[in-house]
């Protein structure tokens, strides 16, 4: 039983964490600090020089900040992992390490809005270019290969229409082609989905969603898969060839398969500096020890809210993997088998007008910009958080005019079909 390697639940609770050797307090503490007192004069310049490993300054590294990212590094099946501010945080990171100006990459357009502006418009100003595949097409990706091309970039479930990606088949083509595959895993968390099982490289997540999972916290991770060759193709310097600001270490000749990990934080979170703040570690550390629980409640939850709108007389459509006629039905069987995630959208057949109306109308409902919280949630994502889209790329993204999303929480079902129902009436 030793050599057994622990179950899910055990390592969202153990992984990363022991008894704090100084107090003996079992829950990992905030350490609520902005520096670290070094050993001596040689201890402080092995760690400037990354001779050794150890705490800095919080900017870079926290011991609670620590604990969170060997947790999500274990439950993903990870070499390393970084924790930073936000998802957006950890998208910018992983981006930086990788891209120089001109370089493009290739992103399916069914992703969440707030990626797709980052994407349009913000890395423009570091001269990355996007050039838009579509996730249901893994073909489209293939096409849209130059060799300015550095990542592939897609999401396993996808906000906000719920729809499952064939990451197998897509990371084949960043495979023969030679470059990493960038899978956001944030809707389905390790507990439903292993990107890295399925040949992924790269996985992030905003923590601020299922992870920590009681909308009281803002995080994000990056987590290296420990399986891309980073030297073999020259095409990324900042791991591969000499670096000015470490004496001209080598980072991926250095530290093998954490290299990418290791250049994120000491290369893009010491410059760029969105750090986690002890205290959103601590609390999201809290929330995933229950993240199993949690989600098979919000997938249970959400198959029966799914089933009883795809009856509604005022639903025109709905958008949800784990209905048996969806068309991403068997991929779910196949990528998320114990739930299709809590993360969809309906069509209502008023349109627009009729979903303003709805999220007007709910009472337990909170009708709000997140999701993944313990609560019920809902939005009108063309009037919100995809309202900075043309008509025509609202439609693509599967945000249209007449679509609804919901983030469905652990309530009793009972009551969030009820408050549904007589918001629909």
């Amino acid at each position: 039983m030793a050599d057994k390697t622990p179950g899910f639940d055990t390592l969202a609770i153990h992984a990363g964490g022991a008894p704090d050797p100084a107090t003996g307090a079992r829950v990992t503490p905030i350490y609520q600090t902005t520096a670290y007192v070094f050993n001596d004069v040689q201890h402080a310049a092995d760690l400037f020089a990354l001779r050794a490993f150890g705490n800095i300054y919080t900017r870079i590294m926290n011991p609670t900040q620590a604990v969170l990212e060997s947790k999500v590094a274990a439950l993903e099946g990870g070499t390393a992992a970084l924790a930073v501010a936000s998802g957006h945080a950890a998208q910018l990171l992983a981006f930086h390490t990788i891209m120089q100006p001109g370089d493009e990459f290739v992103a399916a357009r069914q992703l969440y809005g707030g990626s797709i502006n980052q994407f349009n418009h913000s890395f423009k100003s570091f001269g990355w270019h996007v050039v838009w595949a579509d996730g249901e097409d893994p073909a489209s990706f293939e096409k849209s290969i130059s060799p300015k091309t550095k990542a592939i970039f897609v999401e396993s479930i996808c906000n906000p229409g719920g729809r499952i990606t064939d990451i197998a088949a897509i990371a084949k083509i960043a495979q023969n082609a030679g470059v990493p595959l960038i899978v956001d895993n944030t809707l389905a968390t390790p507990y439903l989905c292993t990107p890295f099982a399925h040949g992924a490289n790269i996985v992030i997540h905003s923590l601020t969603k299922f992870m920590g999972g009681h909308g009281n916290s803002m995080g994000g991770v990056v987590v290296d898969g420990g399986n891309f060759d980073w030297s073999k193709s020259g095409k990324y310097p900042l791991l591969s060839e000499p670096n000015d600001s470490y004496h001209g270490m080598k980072l991926h000749e250095t530290f093998g398969n954490i290299a990418f990990a290791i250049a994120c934080r000491v290369l893009g979170l010491r410059d760029l500096g969105p750090a986690i703040a002890p205290l959103n570690a601590f609390l999201i550390l809290t929330g995933m020890e229950t993240l199993s629980l949690r989600m098979q409640r919000h997938c249970d939850n959400a198959l029966k809210v799914a089933e009883w709108l795809a009856k509604h007389p005022k639903v025109s459509w709905v958008n949800y993997a784990g209905l048996p006629s969806d068309k991403h039905h068997a991929l779910q069987k196949k990528y998320a088998p114990r739930g299709a995630g809590a993360v969809f959208t309906f069509g209502l057949k008023g349109g627009y007008d009729a979903g303003i109306k709805l999220v007007s109308s709910v009472k337990m409902l909170s009708h709000l910009a997140n999701l993944g919280d313990t609560r019920s949630l809902i939005i009108h994502p063309a009037s919100t958080t995809h309202s900075q889209l043309s008509k025509d790329q609202l439609v693509k993204a599967g945000a249209g005019p007449d679509v609804v999303r919901l983030s469905i929480g652990i309530e009793d079902v009972a009551d969030i079909i009820g408050d549904l129902d007589q918001a629909m009436a």
